[in-house]
């Protein structure tokens, strides 16, 4: 049973996702919060698998509350809901901890996949919009935070699977790619996780971009 916490300032959007999630198997609504400050005590004394939070709320934004869920409750997960004028936010978001976003008026099963993914401790980084956005703002000056020695621990394949992910491959993607066993390609990917420090893949994500080791692609 997969436990989530709803974070809107919208009660009728939070009431359209509880609909859902309570009319499908596997998923149970733990609490409902309408501002940042709510949803991290929410999270708090419920324990949720998933946070769902809306970055713009009043008082304590999404961004705040999903860098102190994050911070103080390492085994929530956040799913952050975004609208296309709020990337600069999402990439924030990333960087404080989310495992991945969707947009708001994403299809409902796309919110059931997203949610089973980010439960199982992986992150949302398939959707090409993803991608966009974190090379785009990676590749902004203030984004950019190069740090050779967070490579240095690295070994040259390490190196090449930490680059294939920020490309936003799967394990078996970059098995298939390398021409080595998806087992091989998940040891590798845990290996550099756990060297850089990293809570999921969305944080090697951003941690490959900001150190460098990819270049955003123009055009």
């Amino acid at each position: 049973m997969i436990r989530v916490v709803l974070a809107d300032d919208q009660a009728l959007v939070r009431a359209g996702f509880r609909l859902l999630l309570e009319t499908e198997d596997g998923f149970e609504v733990v609490g409902e919060a309408g501002d940042g400050a709510e949803a991290v005590r929410v999270a708090r004394e419920r324990r949720p698998d998933v946070v769902v939070m809306d970055v713009r709320m009043p008082g304590t934004d999404g961004l705040v509350a999903t860098r102190q869920v994050c911070a103080e409750l390492p085994g929530v997960r956040v799913l952050v809901l975004t609208t296309f004028n709020a990337d600069e936010y999402v990439f924030e978001a990333l960087r404080a901890g989310a495992s991945g976003f969707l947009l708001k008026d994403t299809d409902p099963v796309e919110l059931l996949h997203a949610l089973r993914v980010v439960a199982r401790g992986e992150a949302l980084l398939a959707p090409s919009v993803t991608r966009r956005l974190i090379e785009e703002f990676a590749a902004r000056p203030e984004h950019r935070r190069p740090d050779p020695r967070a490579l240095r621990e690295l070994t040259a394949r390490e190196r090449e699977v930490l680059a294939l992910v920020a490309a936003g491959m799967s394990n078996d993607e970059i098995a298939d790619h390398l021409v080595i066993s998806p087992a091989t390609a998940r040891t590798h990917v845990s290996r550099v996780m756990t060297k850089l420090a990293a809570r999921d893949r969305a944080q090697l994500v951003v941690l490959a971009y900001e150190s460098g080791l990819v270049s955003p692609r123009r055009g």
